[in-house]
């Protein structure tokens, strides 16, 4: 199977298929491939759910959603049996009158006119199958994925918010636990960073705009040979995955962009023997080269644009391609950038448990 033709599933082995609309009656997820005999911890998909889902504060949309959920099959006795697991979420508080003003109007930046090109018809209420409310599934498979690479294997994935607008943390790719990640509202372990950041997005919800950031994600225990060489390279898979993620703009590893402007003296990777181990002096090439894991650390960073749908009016067209000002209301983050933290994690997981499991 070509990933690329069946856009609502992805994996090759562990495939998740991903269902739903915004306003639709439900969001969800099938994971098939996934093996028999795991203990589910329905806490911990759960407890990334509550990470993602929005009115978790005052930060983030104020849609009341609980989300949760409810596996529908795939599971005996509390474990997996290796059929399909369904995760579904419930939609019990969409408001899809909030946008009928929408109905007939592109907004700027958003996916209503690229929908409607491709298809000749759109949902229009919060977006659709194009709003980021799909990505709930995601993460309720990809946790579960993740679980078992933490249990089963030793791999742990994190990520954190390192930058919100012109608010950003230094480089340093140090690791954070959940307590020092989660005790941010923006999720940035770095407090006084985090007050920084806090501040610039109040002012832009005030402001009836948005912001944009950049989440950094890092990928511990990992051993060397993971990948594939030409197209099926690691690092290849992980930026199909992670700008599969709504409002992505910006996907790179290790040293990304900012080595372009560096010489090779500078920034390359000199092999070590580290207790009898292969490692690197440095990790530039962000625990991947040639496209296959070398046993360190995969560090990599995802830009996020500002949120599409602001209060501000804004010049656009209708469907008649009429000269229209839009002021959207309805229930929308002023940044996306720390809800979409698990789904980082559960779209790096369902990547490297494809390659592994």
């Amino acid at each position: 199977m070509n990933i690329f033709e069946v856009m609502n599933s992805f994996g090759r082995h562990i495939i998740l298929t991903s269902y739903g609309e915004s306003h639709g009656k439900a969001v969800g997820a099938i994971l098939d491939g996934f093996p028999a005999g795991f203990e589910l911890d329905k806490s911990f998909i759960q407890q990334q759910l509550d990470r993602r889902r929005p009115g978790q504060s005052d930060l983030t949309s104020p849609r009341k959603e609980s989300d949760q959920v409810d596996i529908q099959s795939g599971i005996f006795d509390g474990k997996t049996t290796g059929a399909p697991i369904h995760f579904q979420l419930l939609n019990t508080n969409s408001k899809p009158k909030d946008y009928d003003h929408l109905k007939e109007i592109y907004r700027p930046s958003h996916a209503d006119y690229t929908y409607q090109a491709k298809y000749g018809v759109r949902d229009h209420r919060g977006g659709g199958r194009s709003s980021a409310r799909v990505t709930a599934g995601w993460v309720a498979g990809g946790a579960l994925v993740q679980d078992y690479l933490h249990k089963n294997l030793g791999i742990s994935i994190s990520s954190y918010v390192s930058q919100i607008g012109d608010v950003l943390m230094d480089s340093t790719n140090e690791k954070f636990t959940l307590s020092q990640i989660e005790a941010s509202r923006v999720r940035c372990p770095n407090n006084e960073i985090s007050d920084r950041m806090i501040q610039a997005v109040e002012q832009a919800k005030l402001s009836k705009d948005s912001l944009g950031g950049v989440i950094t994600c890092i990928i511990s225990g990992i051993e060397s040979g993971v990948g594939n060489p030409v197209f099926g390279k690691l690092n290849a898979l992980l930026a199909h995955a992670i700008m599969s993620i709504n409002a992505t703009k910006g996907f790179e590893l290790g040293g990304g962009f900012n080595m372009s402007s560096k010489k090779g003296s500078e920034v390359n990777d000199s092999f070590i023997n580290d207790d009898g181990k292969i490692r690197t002096k440095s990790n530039f090439s962000g625990g991947i080269q040639g496209g296959i894991s070398n046993g360190m650390d995969i560090i990599f960073r995802v830009a996020f644009k500002p949120t599409a749908t602001i209060g501000i009016e804004q010049n656009t067209l209708n469907k008649s391609q009429d000269e229209v000002v839009i002021e959207a209301t309805g229930r929308h983050d002023p940044c996306v950038v720390p809800r979409a933290v698990p789904i980082v994690e559960s779209m790096a997981a369902l990547v490297v448990g494809d390659l592994i499991i």
